[in-house]
This record gives structure tokens, C-alpha cells and sequence, in this order.
């Protein structure tokens, strides 16, 4: 028998990689994305009240905001992660400032 890995796709390129998937923490109350980068996964993240702010009229749930603003909010974390502006934890915090208008 042949065993096989499954697994994310191992970028060391330097490219950056965003699989479709969102998450919701209802303690935080952020969606987070993940990014794969030089075969590392990174989390960013985007509370509530920055998807409530930058797309007012959006579906209602956050996760869903996320998923129709997916190309805007990926080009903020990769200009994010491009530039290292990682939080304390070593996650990327997208903020109001980071979406453009």
C-alpha cells in the first residue's frame, strides 16, 4: 500500500497563497484567512466592527462579508504580511486603514 501526505500546498517561492477558507471567533469576534507563505501558514485576522465599517450593506453575516470581499481583504494582508507588520502573537490584524476606500 502506498501512503500518500495530504496537505497545503508548500510555497517557498516567496509567493504568497490564500486558501478559500474563513473563520469565525465568536470570542474575538473576528473572521480570520489563512495565508500560506514560503510554506508557513499565517493567520490574519478582521473584527467585526472594521467589516461592519468598510462594507456597510454587506450580507449580514461576517463570514459571508468576507467571502464577497475576498480579492479586497486578501490585498490588505498580503501588503501586511509583505511588509511584516505582524501583532504580538504573530497573526496579521487587518485594519479600517489597511482596506482601501
Amino acid at each position: 500500500m502506498k501512503l500518500t501526505g495530504y496537505g497545503p500546498r508548500s510555497s517557498a517561492d516567496g509567493a504568497i497563497h490564500f486558501p478559500i477558507l474563513e473563520c469565525w471567533n465568536p470570542v474575538t469576534k473576528c473572521v480570520s484567512i489563512a495565508a500560506d507563505v514560503n510554506g508557513r501558514r499565517v493567520l490574519c485576522r478582521i473584527s467585526d466592527k472594521v467589516i461592519e465599517k468598510r462594507f456597510a450593506g454587506a450580507p449580514a453575516a461576517p463570514t459571508a462579508t468576507v467571502s464577497a470581499n475576498r480579492r479586497t481583504i486578501e490585498a490588505a494582508a498580503t501588503t501586511l504580511i509583505t511588509r511584516k507588520a505582524f501583532a504580538a502573537d504573530g497573526m496579521i490584524d487587518i485594519k479600517l486603514e489597511d482596506l482601501p476606500q
